[in-house]
């Protein structure tokens, strides 16, 4: 099956590449919103179906931010290889330092940057108004542009504090992530999936490598860290320290799936770091945001821009290297896609 989309999705963008030269020689292929960049056409205006995104002159006149993470985390450098590659396409661009998936859905909110990268469980509660979101009006601007790597929960300790499970973790100190991020929010989940609260231990918001710096000082005993495979903070513990993976599983987890669909059972795979054995754990993407006002022909652009260069963002990192290319499609985003998008990943075979 995924050999016949790679054909199918390769014989769509031929026929694509044929057309756009025949406008080209005709003197044609103008969008169809022509001239609308950054905040000047709301999704679907001006008639709707885009021709091949901007031309080369509408391109350089936009600039591009990217919300990507913290630099001790991988958000960083795959966010800065997209802004790499949107400029290698010919646009201005910039790579945002942020506190990832809290701050990033903010920014895509206040038109602080144009696309941004979070985890689809933190951008479903901010679209639908629950959990961290709870109280607060949905977030029903929020577009997808494509789906990107899986996240794993990996909630780390050291064998000195006898944790085994996550109901080992009450009565212990445990760093969760930043207050309101997306490994806080995950955290948060995993904690009432499983029947506790964080009442039930004592609780750092700090983020995942300040965290697992208080665990080697013996002011910590687990922390939660949701990252792709691996992570580079994690790495450096388990080589370090005699290193030990919680698994997440059990009918904990089956709670956990059965109310957060965007969640997923899986493993972390033996070797990983330095676990013998598979871990049992879950998953959960993260998606690239973008913003809801940016012209269907711009969101069009940069989607054939970032796969004209995704070797640059496979590059960036080995989650990239495995997971971001055109044969994912858009399986598995639950948000909207923004429209342009929708056209893009329809004309190259793929509809939610």
């Amino acid at each position: 099956m995924r050999h016949m989309k790679r054909i199918t999705a390769f014989a769509l963008a031929l026929c694509m590449a044929i057309a756009l030269v025949s406008c080209g020689e005709s003197g044609g292929g103008q969008p169809a919103n022509s001239g609308a960049g950054s905040g000047s056409a709301a999704p679907g205006a001006a008639g709707g179906a885009v021709e091949g995104g901007l031309t080369e002159a509408e391109r350089a006149k936009e600039f591009v931010t990217v919300a990507t993470g913290p630099t001790s985390g991988i958000y960083f450098p795959i966010g800065g290889a997209f802004a790499t590659a949107l400029k290698d396409w010919g646009y201005t661009t910039s790579a945002q330092s942020t506190a990832a998936s809290g701050e990033n859905i903010q920014l895509i909110q206040e038109s602080g940057a144009e696309i941004a990268i979070a985890m689809q469980d933190s951008v479903m509660q901010a679209y639908e108004g629950f959990g961290a979101y709870e109280g607060k009006e949905p977030a029903s601007e929020l577009r997808a542009l494509m789906r990107l790597w899986p996240n794993y929960v990996q909630l780390v300790t050291t064998a000195n504090t006898g944790i085994q499970s996550v109901e080992d973790l009450k009565g212990k100190r445990v760093g969760v992530g930043a207050a309101n991020s997306g490994v806080e929010l995950n955290a948060r989940m995993i904690f009432e999936a499983y029947g506790m609260s964080y009442d039930d231990c004592t609780v750092d918001y700090l983020a995942y490598g300040e965290a697992i710096d208080n665990m080697k000082n013996g002011q910590c005993d687990a922390v939660f860290v949701t990252s792709g495979l691996p992570n580079a903070t994690v790495t450096e513990l388990a080589t370090s320290y005699d290193m030990v993976i919680v698994p997440i599983d059990g009918d904990g987890r089956d709670a956990l799936v059965a109310k957060y669909p965007f969640y997923a059972a899986t493993t972390i795979p033996a070797d990983t770091y330095n676990n013998k054995e598979d871990v049992e754990s879950v998953f959960v993407y993260n998606i690239m945001l973008v913003r809801a006002d940016l012209s269907d022909a711009m969101v069009y652009d940069m989607l054939t821009g970032i796969f004209e260069n995704i070797s640059t963002i496979q590059a960036s990192h080995n989650a990239a290297d495995k997971n971001i290319y055109l044969d994912v499609g858009i399986s598995d985003i639950q948000l909207p896609l923004h429209p342009g998008a929708e056209k893009w990943w329809a004309d190259h075979g793929f509809t939610k």
